[in-house]
């Protein structure tokens, strides 16, 4: 009995105490699970690509890499051309092109310009986007290279500038060519220039209708109307090509990019475009991790008018990582040995390698953030007895 009592009031409650502590022992080393990301969405359409347009990183894809018909897609490198120009100062907005009878009897989607008339590059810009002009586009390329096919010429330069490897231009509009073609991810590293290198120009691509000659029309990109993040870029259709859309949204820091090729209908490309979007947004984020021109290290150089050189990137690091996975992300500073002067401002001195985990997320080039001279006869050889020194002794503690 007394034995009994003694359980009840001492050592159950004792048990049950080490009991609690064990259980809550046992929770605290259960791994917190990451993120979980689904496989990408498969769509009913011949070839798509997503991209996010700062980091470049590709998060869905399927048969990126073929060439197909591009129809009026082909009508964003015709745009980035004029937008290039523009840019340059080489033409402005008010500057009247000559509407030629080749053009006004260009076959297909029309911005409906006459012929022998004057219309200025704003109007044709704004037709070539928002209403997808081929007369406007022939124009354009007969004003900029005097037909066609030097247009067409000067395309494939550019787009062999950009890395379009699976891209050739026969005309300015898409119109069907078996020689004529592109590929999704050409497309959407294009899409990526369009909105990176000439952004003053990206508003265009939002509008939702154009007015030209008491004639209205809308933008045939139905996701303008659907989704308020969504703000561009392009359709196009032929019977070759079947439906396609280049869309780009953004919501909060994040812009996206998609390519769809080759779906069944108006809707279904739409349909298409939106599933890619929903699937980036929703698992994926995108980071600054430096800002351009920020000073990452100061590593020795030998033989300049300053000890020490600041290094960093010339421009902003970005990527894009699944959603709350951003505490594993890593950076390693590779610098090159035996920095000696002179040294240039913007030379490459290094690279930095991004990981989440032990994947390989991203590498960008380190550059000098200044310029450092030759120093004086006495600076140089001193500093060659010290390297020297600095070399022989690091190497015993190899």
């Amino acid at each position: 009995m007394r034995f009994t009592r003694f359980f009840c009031r001492r050592l159950l409650p004792l048990l049950v105490s080490l009991l609690l502590v064990a259980s809550q022992a046992t929770a605290q080393i259960i791994p917190t699970p990451q993120t979980m990301i689904p496989s990408p969405p498969q769509l009913a359409a011949t070839s798509w690509i997503l991209m996010d347009a700062d980091s470049g990183r590709i998060l869905a894809e399927h048969n990126a890499d073929e060439r197909l018909p591009p129809a009026s897609l082909t009508k964003l490198m015709t745009a980035y051309l004029v937008e290039r120009e523009l840019d340059q100062g080489n033409i402005s907005p008010e500057d009247l092109v000559p509407i030629s009878e080749k053009a006004w009897r260009t076959g297909g989607s029309k911005m409906f310009i006459e012929v022998d008339t004057q219309v200025s590059i704003d109007d044709l810009l704004q037709g070539i986007i928002i209403v997808s002009g081929n007369d406007a586009s022939v124009a354009m390329a007969e004003y900029l290279a005097g037909g066609e096919r030097p247009f067409a010429d000067l395309m494939n330069q550019h787009a062999t500038r950009l890395g379009m490897h699976n891209t050739n231009f026969v005309n300015s509009t898409g119109l069907p060519d078996e020689d004529h073609y592109s590929s999704a991810r050409d497309l959407a590293l294009l899409s990526q220039h369009i909105i990176n290198d000439y952004p003053e120009h990206y508003a265009t691509y939002a509008r939702k209708e154009f007015s030209y000659g008491g004639i209205d029309q809308p933008n045939r990109n139905r996701l303008l109307w659907r989704d308020s993040s969504v703000d561009g870029l392009k359709t196009g259709w032929t019977e070759e090509a079947g439906y396609c859309l280049v869309a780009s949204a953004k919501r909060d820091d994040m812009r996206l990019i998609s390519v769809v090729m080759g779906t069944a209908s108006e809707e279904a490309r739409a349909q298409e475009t939106q599933k890619l979007l929903s699937y980036g947004f929703r698992y994926y984020e995108t980071l600054k991790l430096y800002d351009a021109g920020a000073v990452l290290n100061t590593p020795r150089v030998w033989g300049g008018d300053k000890n020490e050189l600041r290094v960093g990137v010339d421009r902003n690091v970005v990527m894009t990582v699944p959603r709350a996975r951003s505490e594993e992300l890593t950076a390693k500073l590779d610098i090159q040995a035996d920095l000696t002067a002179p040294i240039t401002a913007g030379d490459r001195v290094g690279t930095m390698e991004v990981r989440q985990g032990e994947e390989l997320v991203g590498e960008r080039p380190l550059v000098a953030l200044e310029g450092i001279e030759e120093g004086g006869l006495f600076k140089r050889l001193f500093d060659q007895v010290r390297r020297f020194f600095t070399n022989l002794i690091g190497g015993w503690f190899d």
